[in-house]
Order: C-alpha cells, then structure tokens, then sequence
C-alpha cells in the first residue's frame, strides 16, 4: 500500500475520540474497520466486553476456524480525553504525521490491514488468519485479557503491531507491570490539643515510601515507583487516612510474588502501632517472556527483512502490551511490527511517514515466511 493511501486510512481514526473509556468512539473505529475487512471478504465478530468499553473485533479469513497459523493484535483504543481529536485533528509536517494515538497505535492497526489487503490468494487461502482489536489496552486489557487468552490459545504465532521503536527495532521482550493501591487507615486527633492521641496514615505512608525504596534493583531491571499519594484533611488534624500507588516492574515474573509478599509483610505490621492497612493489587500483567517457538518466530521475521532489504534488530523495552499477556502462556510472540513513531501518550506524538511502505512489507513478508515453513 502506498504511503498515501495509508494516510488516508489513517486520518479517520485519528479525528475519532476512542479513549479507553469512551465506548462510542471505540464503536466508531470498530465500524470502520469491520467495513474495510467486510469488504475483502473477511469474517467480523464484534465482541462486548463490558459496558465501560467499546467492542472488541475478532476477524477472520475463514469462518468459525478452530486454530490460527498466525494472529495480529492491535488495540483501538487511546489514553486521550473526549475532545482530543478535534484539538488536534490528524495533520502531516515534513516526513511525521501527528495525532491522538497515531503512532500507539492507529498506525499499527492500519499496517495490519494493509499488509492482508494486498496478501497474494495463495497465501491467505494456504494460512488460518486471525485479527483481533481490543478497545482496553491502555488501562491494562482489564476487560478484554480472558477474551485475547482465549483467542489466542488458538494460535501458533501472535503478532503485537505495535509501533517499531524510533531506531525501527522490533520488540521481542517487555518488562512486566503492575500496580498497587496502598490504603492507610490511622486515628484522627486534633492537632493542637490531643496529637498523641492519634495515629498518622500520613507517616505510615511515609514510612513505606522509604523502605519501598530500598528495593529498587535497576541493575535487573526491578523498579518500585511511588507515583502517586494523597493523605489528610486538614492541616491541625492528625491525618486519619493516606492513599499511595505503587508501580512495579520487573523482568522476573517471580519478582511480582516477590514484592506482594512484602508488601502483605509489611501491612501485617506497621510501624506506627494503631495504623491498619490494605494492599489491593490494582492491575498485573506478566513480562513478555521469549521461547522456542518465539525464537523460530524470530527467524522468520529476519527471513523476511533480508528478503525486502531490512535489517532487523530486536529491542527489551520497560513498557508493556498485550503481547506480554500472550507470551506468558507460552504462545510465540513479537511486538513492534508498526511503522516507526515515538512520543505515545503526549501532544507530540508522531510517525514516520517514510517508514509506512517498508514496515507494511516487512509483515506481509513475515506472514509469507510462515505460510512458506
């Protein structure tokens, strides 16, 4: 597909609002899409996922199969409020397209249909080929993680089309994540004339900030961020409650058990007497974990650059996707087969524009590879 072409693909999707919480323009884009693939002749499924989302879409080349030789994910979704798109609607300056979600990851969904639209017959009637977009990726598949694991366990390879990284490597490793919610229950007193009466959620808080810290291991990859605290209600009252969150990541899926066994250590006993606190696991999602089978996957995309002149490098990155989800049940899988973009979540995200044509190739040739194995 030329550039052009695929910019014009492009632009509709990104002058739609679809934040994760806005079912409408999450439908909106799905109606989009379930026409260009209607329209090839492909089988759509919407799925609802939950009623705080959009719909989901599974589509296939062949009706009802019951195995895929390769499935490509992509989310719909974007981490942008109501009002976003029309903002800044979709524009081109120079070689970079800008725009809410254009490179996370409206750019990887359009790749996806470009590279099966131009797909030789012989090719797609060889393979069972599956699509699936999900509209809840940036608040952690929440809804629609048992749905992608279902699907997936169907598949023999997965392809996450998430943006090439800004030096066009693509992803075969992702840390994993998750985040805690901390709630500190103390005794409020006045300030003035009862302090030692009370007990500070406040400096129970603080305490944990502290020795949390402690167990920062960068060096392996292990990261504990306090992002985010609140505590108190008035400043001549001994704060009654405090709420912090914790973010962690990790290479290691061991290191989540890890760290929820400390936290559950900690809460067992504070170090203010009188404080009570609750650890609540928020949202968990394992690393994205090589094999075999990723390892054979690999060889076929390096077949497929050498065979279109691209040269392939592969990149470990902190953030994470839903191939995190599909790896860690031991489905291969690789990211990062959108054209290249950078700068996801903020007003100065962009993609390459040049880098459209060759990473729509790349995995048309990598589906070439598999139906050739």
């Amino acid at each position: 597909m030329k550039k052009e072409t695929f910019l014009e693909h492009l632009k509709p999707l990104i002058n739609t609002d679809c934040g994760s919480y806005q079912p409408e323009g999450v439908g909106k884009i799905a109606d989009m899409l379930t026409d260009k693939y209607t329209a090839l002749g492909w089988h759509v499924t919407r799925k609802h996922l939950h009623d705080e989302v959009g719909p989901g879409l599974l589509i296939t080349n062949r009706e009802n199969p019951d195995h895929y030789d390769v499935m490509l994910i992509g989310h719909i979704d974007t981490v942008f409020p109501a009002g976003t798109a029309a903002a800044r609607p979709f524009k081109v300056e120079g070689n970079r397209a800008y725009g809410p979600g254009v490179a996370d990851m409206k750019n990887g969904v359009v790749a996806m249909y470009a590279a099966l639209s131009e797909l030789e017959p012989a090719v797609r009637d060889k393979l069972s080929i599956a699509v699936l977009h999900n509209p809840d990726e940036e608040i952690s598949s929440i809804h629609s993680e048992p749905w992608i694991l279902e699907e997936a366990k169907k598949a023999a390879y997965v392809l996450v089309c998430e943006s090439a990284r800004a030096d066009g490597s693509l992803v075969n490793r992702r840390k994993g994540s998750a985040t805690f919610g901390l709630h500190f229950h103390g005794i409020a007193s006045h300030a003035g004339n009862d302090p030692e009466k009370g007990r500070s959620a406040v400096v129970e808080m603080a305490h944990w900030i502290l020795e949390l810290g402690k167990h920062n291991d960068y060096a392996n990859g292990t990261s504990l961020t306090i992002g985010l605290v609140k505590g108190g209600s008035a400043s001549n009252v001994v704060p009654e409650y405090a709420e912090a969150t914790l973010d962690l990541r990790f290479w290691d899926n061991n290191k989540f058990d890890e760290i929820k066994a400390l936290l559950d250590k900690l809460a067992a006993k504070p170090f203010v007497d009188g404080v009570k606190v609750e650890v609540r696991v928020q949202a968990k999602k394992p690393a994205m974990v090589m094999n075999a089978g990723t390892e054979k996957l690999m060889h076929f995309v390096e077949a497929a650059g050498k065979k279109i002149g691209l040269p392939i490098t592969w990149q470990a990155v902190g953030g994470g996707s839903d191939a995190n989800v599909t790896s860690a049940h031991g489905i291969p899988s690789l990211d990062g087969f959108g054209p290249i973009g950078a700068c996801f979540h903020s007003d100065k995200e962009y993609l390459e524009i040049d880098s459209i044509e060759q990473r729509v190739a790349l995995l048309k040739a990598t589906i070439e590879e598999i139906a050739a194995a």
